[in-house]
């Protein structure tokens, strides 16, 4: 529809649930378009605005990719988030510093403060997860994640930007989420650190992917 001019640059595109009626589909394979064409750069998500078509002169026939891919590699990392971070949130509750502590105070006070800045809360969250691998006191497992964290932070940046345009009221669901797993750190209580983690992590992504 953008490659013939149905849709047209600067346009705002109908809503997810609107799309998924139109094409008669669920609204997990809508948000697999648009994550597809966002990374592609034919749209562009503004966050409390909408979604609208960019200016582009690329050919959508030759850039186009199997939303299918998209999806995979997002549950692959969501597989990845599962296996490091739960084990990473276990470990931070047992060998966490008065430093550590403090520094996911100053990122959960500035993921407070810009939850309504798209690009500076999902900072404030990808900062916030790094800090607790950080936190575990295990460089091995640090550089691991610093070997992967360009993929880690764009997948998690797409996630969380679908995650909130899809659902705005979640924003202060994620913060709590994200509080509670610093205060069972900050007690030293491993399992029920892990355990968090999980459920916010599994959460995010049983909303991501539900029709």
């Amino acid at each position: 529809m953008i490659k013939n001019g149905e849709f047209n640059a600067g346009d705002r595109l109908p809503s997810v649930q609107q799309l998924a009626a139109d094409f008669d589909v669920g609204r997990s394979a809508i948000r697999e378009a648009l994550s597809a064409l966002k990374a592609m750069g034919f749209i562009e998500i503004r966050q409390g605005e909408g979604t609208f078509v960019k200016k582009t002169d690329l050919d959508l026939t030759i850039k186009m990719i199997p939303s299918v891919l998209v999806k995979q590699d997002l549950q692959e990392l969501f597989e990845v988030r599962k296996l490091n971070e739960t084990g990473a949130a276990f470990l931070a509750a047992l060998n966490r510093s008065e430093k550590d502590l403090a520094e996911l105070e100053r990122i959960l006070a500035e993921m407070k403060r810009t939850e309504g800045d798209g690009e500076l809360g999902e900072k404030a969250d990808i900062d916030f997860h790094m800090a607790i691998v950080s936190a575990t006191q295990n460089d091995m497992l640090y550089r691991l994640m610093t070997t992967v964290s360009d993929t880690m932070k764009e997948s998690m940046k797409e996630a969380r930007q679908l995650f909130i345009y899809t659902n705005p009221q979640k924003m202060d669901q994620l913060y709590h989420e994200h509080y509670k797993i610093y205060t069972l750190i900050k007690n030293q209580d491993a399992d029920a650190s892990y355990q968090a983690m999980k459920d916010h992590i599994v959460g995010v992504e049983k909303e991501l992917f539900k029709e």
